[in-house]
């Protein structure tokens, strides 16, 4: 099945989104026509991942403009103002939200001036570059992985990293598919990643359509298999990297690396530089997300835990660098020490 997380639909203007929160079950597209309905979709997770969460805030912006009837640049370049005010809100975590809005700001400052039709179109081109320029990066993190990977490897992962995070193909999960298509012949045990399952619902329903092998685990099952010799490496996303090295990713990801450590199995992190934050010095200082107790004490709209219970839900953990055995980006793979080797890939 040929699939697209995010794509701008030309004759109509509008942001298609590949409602994730159906999948496996239903295969289904919702268009966008402004910024706010697209902030909610971020929010919602109708599309999630860093990558992606990038790119759609991006498409927010331009979507806004398009549908924007007046003919004054000041009167668009005010909505844009407020479109980008209300994306920046809808997920605080990933960093790639920020980095495309910020990049967004900056063409728009750099090229500021001219009509309305020219402010739309400058906004439009710089989202389909951003759009563009991740399928890139995501093809060239899985080229630069493929000297961690051995024959016959036996990969762990943990959530959802391939197309339905991103634009397309993927980071981690990108990684497992160059081997594959590169016939390293690889196999993927897949943690459920509860509470949403992203890992149950998301990944398989990928992995299936890419007829790569794979076997769907629950989360705390990892030290099982990693103590019975039959995992090689870890690998997993991010939704931010920090300058000493942690890393944010979905909740449960610190766990993985605990018992990856314990049991002497490589960690990988794979992520753009995009969501390298060199202004936050540690994981201390990440904003994690905090996000409603139904998604724990319910699985779909059955209810499992008891009523007036209290809950907690953080949608990510910390990942210490100490755990991690390299960072895995499109410039190159990052060993430690970190806090120079991150610094490196800027300079």
């Amino acid at each position: 099945m040929d699939y697209k997380s995010i794509e701008w639909v030309a004759k109509t203007q509008v942001v298609r989104m590949l409602d994730q929160r159906l999948l496996p079950g239903e295969v289904k597209y919702v268009e966008y026509t402004e910024a706010a309905t697209v902030a909610g979709a971020i929010t919602d997770m109708v599309i999630r991942g860093a990558p992606a969460i990038g790119a759609a805030a991006a498409y927010g912006l331009a979507v806004e403009l398009c549908h924007n009837e007046s003919d004054d640049p000041a009167t668009l370049s005010a909505a844009y103002r407020a479109a980008d005010d209300v994306l920046r809100r809808s997920r605080p975590t990933a960093v790639n939200l920020f980095w495309a809005l910020d990049r967004m700001q900056d063409i728009v400052d750099k090229k500021a001036g001219g009509t309305a039709r020219e402010f739309r179109a400058l906004v439009l081109s710089a989202a389909h570059e951003i759009a563009r320029q991740d399928v890139e990066v995501n093809r060239q993190i899985g080229l630069n992985a493929l000297e961690l990977v051995p024959e016959n490897a036996r990969a762990i992962h943990h959530c959802n990293t391939g197309g339905l995070a991103t634009v397309a193909y993927g980071t981690a999960l990108g990684v497992i598919r160059t081997a594959h298509e590169q016939g390293r012949n690889i196999s993927v045990l897949v943690d459920e990643t509860r509470p949403r399952l992203q890992g149950a619902r998301l990944t398989c329903w990928e992995l299936q359509q890419l007829a790569i092998p794979h076997k769907l685990i629950v989360d705390g099952a990892s030290g099982f298999y990693m103590k019975r010799g039959e995992v090689d490496f870890c690998v997993v996303g991010c939704d931010r990297i920090a300058a000493n090295g942690d890393t944010a990713n979905k909740i449960g990801t610190y766990n993985l690396a605990l018992v990856a450590h314990a049991h002497h199995v490589p960690f990988y992190v794979c992520g753009p530089t995009s969501t390298v934050d060199l202004s936050t010095p540690d994981g201390e200082d990440i904003d994690i997300e905090q996000r409603t107790a139904s998604e724990v004490t319910c699985v779909g709209k059955e209810r499992i835990a008891p009523e007036g219970i209290d809950v907690g839900n953080p949608a990510f953990d910390v990942t210490p660098a100490e755990y991690i055995t390299a960072i895995i980006t499109e410039r190159g793979i990052v060993r430690q020490p970190y806090k120079e080797n991150l610094r490196r890939l800027f300079a």
